[in-house]
């Protein structure tokens, strides 16, 4: 899969996953922030973005810092789950 055809894949899973019924995923900018001032998702969505990120790529986090680190924005994610889906 090309990394756009993922990253668009991807934003249409984070609007479902976390039934973002204000959001297009076509609104989602590839490098806005997914929490705080970005996108706005908080501590709750973390843990549904993981639980994502398992179930439909493979990848499993269970370290807290490493989440911080991939859950950034839509590039992060995108470049993580090339480098580690085993999906």
């Amino acid at each position: 899969m090309e990394t756009a055809e993922l990253k668009s894949q991807l934003k249409k899973q984070i609007v479902e996953f976390l039934n973002l019924t204000t959001i297009k995923p076509e609104d989602i900018k590839d490098d806005e922030p997914l929490f705080g001032e970005g996108l706005g998702l908080d501590s709750i969505d973390s843990i549904e973005l993981i639980v994502l990120l398992g179930r439909e790529y493979g990848i499993d986090i269970k370290d807290p810092k490493e989440g911080r680190k991939v859950l950034v924005d839509i590039n992060t994610m995108v470049d993580y789950i090339e480098k580690n889906r085993t999906k």
